[in-house]
């Protein structure tokens, strides 16, 4: 919205042309949606408190998670908000990567709200059944699937990570490819999102990630000499990627130990969601499993418990996700939180060393 008002000055002002580089529109919209946070931060967890819209603790989880019952949840909806306005100010709004993006993080938001206001109006942990929560957010994901594959410009190669040159042309069959990574991006951070400041952490960090990763692929010239995949307009998603960033450390201000308020599915399923897309539209969709490692190793703790034991009727972990059983292990929150962090990080850096290595 600022970009379309205030450029088009540009040749009666010159100073107005600075709004014609991504960089400088990426670098506004992650302070804008950072000093949102700060501002409307308190007012939502007042509101919050006030509603009494309160963490419900499932009675099998740690014992140290009892006294945040209670606790203001629904904090997602910051975040969804910080990330929203600050795109819609900063960013082209005509391309259609964008818009998609948007309807991807919104529609798993309005999920994750429907599914936390379930949770708080029951006064239980259990809200929107597995079955219809996971319908819907196919469904968005297959919306957004058939608006990419048509959509020009966007290929349905599939980029792997250190062969370069390798890039198998699916078809409509990266429909399903699309509905995996989404689907399954929103979900494991949802899964990440147990203790004060866990899941936020790494969403930063990822999110930082993929704000580079947009920005060379929208960049013919920077795409061609690392011999990634080139995707035109896919630079504008750097903006949005910046405002995650923005919106992330701004919620992590009120959510670090101990937490002021939760994000709740409204946050956790938006961000996922939100991440799933920009890795597919900047074709780095397998790279996500590295720079997202926490969260694949926490969904995948919880497929292991449970297949092990239905299948054996034994437990590998003390409790699932895995962030818990290094509770039951007796690791304070802030060390699994922190070093969850380090680690995310790291692989954060391995990802971005596939930018070299192929």
């Amino acid at each position: 919205m600022i970009y379309h008002l205030l450029y088009p000055l540009h040749s009666e002002l010159s100073a107005l042309y600075v709004f014609r580089f991504i960089t400088f529109r990426t670098i506004y919209a992650t302070i804008t949606a950072l000093v949102l946070s700060f501002i409307l931060g308190p007012w939502v967890i007042e509101r919050l408190s006030r509603l009494q819209i309160g963490q419900v603790i499932r009675k099998n989880g740690p014992a140290s998670h009892f006294k945040k019952e209670g606790t203001p949840t629904m904090g997602g909806t910051l975040i969804l908000l910080a990330i929203v306005v600050p795109t819609l100010l900063w960013a082209d709004l005509t391309n259609r990567f964008i818009w998609i993006a948007l309807m991807v993080t919104v529609g798993y938001g309005v999920i994750g709200f429907v599914d936390d206001y379930k949770k708080v109006k029951l006064k239980s942990s259990d809200g929107l059944s597995a079955r219809g929560k996971l319908v819907w957010q196919i469904l968005v994901a297959a919306v957004a699937g058939v608006l990419l594959l048509t959509c020009t410009g966007f290929s349905s190669a599939m980029s792997v990570p250190f062969f370069k040159g390798f890039n198998p042309e699916l078809g409509w069959f990266y429909l399903i490819v699309i509905l995996v990574v989404i689907v399954g991006s929103g979900n494991a951070v949802n899964l990440t999102d147990g203790l004060d400041g866990l899941a936020i952490g790494p969403m930063i960090i990822s999110s930082a990630a993929y704000l580079l990763f947009a920005y060379l692929a929208g960049n013919a010239r920077l795409s061609a000499y690392l011999q990634i995949s080139s995707v035109p307009g896919a630079g504008e998603l750097a903006i949005l990627c910046g405002a995650m960033v923005g919106a992330g450390l701004g919620f992590l201000w009120f959510n670090t130990y101990p937490a002021q308020v939760f994000m709740g599915d409204v946050g956790s399923l938006s961000l996922g969601g939100a991440l799933g897309v920009i890795a597919l539209i900047v074709k780095q969709e397998l790279v996500l499993v590295i720079v997202g490692g926490i969260f694949v190793v926490e969904a995948l703790s919880v497929i292991v418990q449970v297949a092990s034991f239905r299948l054996f009727g034994r437990r590998v972990f003390l409790m699932a996700p895995i962030h818990h059983h290094f509770e039951k292990q007796g690791w304070p929150e802030q060390k699994i939180t922190v070093r969850f962090w380090i680690i995310s990080i790291i692989l954060a850096l391995v990802a971005l060393s596939t930018l070299k290595l192929r």
